[in-house]
């Protein structure tokens, strides 16, 4: 039987062991000489779906001012080149490069006309999420995944912050009936993100040259059932859309000093392709 002192030290062990693989996997900010560049497209292939839409039926005036009766749920949006907005692409496993700067307008959430501006968050690990609301009437911001938050903005243009402290995926909602707002944060670790613009493009730049696995990840886009949750304004039960489970595809990329290179990704409603090139 090991004695209790053999325990403590395979014990220690195990400590470093797990410290050390945690500090491997922490990211690191270098000075990049020669830095490349990842641009591409992500774009639909066949028939673009219908829209996925919720009829407004609260808060008329404020959260429908153009009158369209029903609200886009901005889980698919596809512009007329069939580019597909709202995808993250990124890279994986990177371990060491340039510092921190995604763009602070996908680190701020604005509550406006009842939607949630931008759809898509990026939130640097550790820092912090800006949100306000701009309507004269009551939103919650329900957050679920990498991190639970219930914030409730009774008044407008009032900003709070919360940090982000774990890494992942976080779910946006509101409970106070307004069922077609929806949004996503993704709390990341390192620079080197993207989200498509309305024609699918995207860019990544600073790369240290070498080779790395690009990833892009999308929502899930099909509504699958509605579920019935509790409307803290109203005190009733409504019912809301639930979607299917995100998905994500990844291809090898190599970065040269200087050089650019271009990922191409087709979605399609059964599967998605890729090509890759270099220039």
């Amino acid at each position: 039987m090991p004695s209790p002192r053999a325990c403590w030290l395979a014990v220690v062990a195990v400590c470093l062991l797990l410290s050390t693989s945690a500090a491997a996997q922490t990211y690191r900010t270098i000075k990049v000489d020669d830095p490349g560049t990842i641009t591409g497209t992500v774009k639909w292939s066949g028939v673009v779906p219908a829209a996925s839409t919720v009829t407004i039926n609260k808060d008329v005036s404020v959260c429908d001012p153009q009158s369209a009766k029903t609200r886009d749920l901005e889980r698919l949006v596809i512009g007329p080149n069939k580019g597909v907005a709202n995808t993250v692409v990124y890279l994986k496993n990177i371990e060491a490069g340039k510092a921190m700067d995604l763009p602070p307008a996908r680190r701020t959430l604005n509550q406006k006309s009842c939607r949630y501006e931008p759809h898509i968050l990026l939130v640097p690990q550790n820092d912090k999420l800006a949100i306000k609301s701009s309507d004269p009437i009551l939103h919650t911001v329900h957050m679920s995944g990498a991190a639970t938050y219930n914030l409730p903005f009774p008044f407008p243009d009032t900003q709070v912050e919360r940090q982000m402290s774990q890494p992942g995926i976080i779910e946006l909602r509101c409970n106070a009936g307004h069922v077609w707002m929806n949004g996503i944060v993704m709390v990341v670790t390192h620079p080197y993100y993207a989200v498509t613009d309305a024609s699918g493009n995207f860019r990544i730049d600073g790369v240290p040259p070498g080779q790395y696995v690009l990833v892009a990840w999308h929502e899930g886009w099909q509504t699958q059932v509605q579920a019935g949750f509790y409307d803290v304004l109203s005190q009733t039960r409504i019912s809301r859309p639930v979607f299917s489970a995100d998905s994500t595809w990844e291809k090898p990329v190599n970065v040269t000093g200087g050089g650019t290179a271009t990922v191409d990704f087709i979605l399609s409603e059964g599967k998605a392709k890729l090509s890759a090139s270099t220039h």
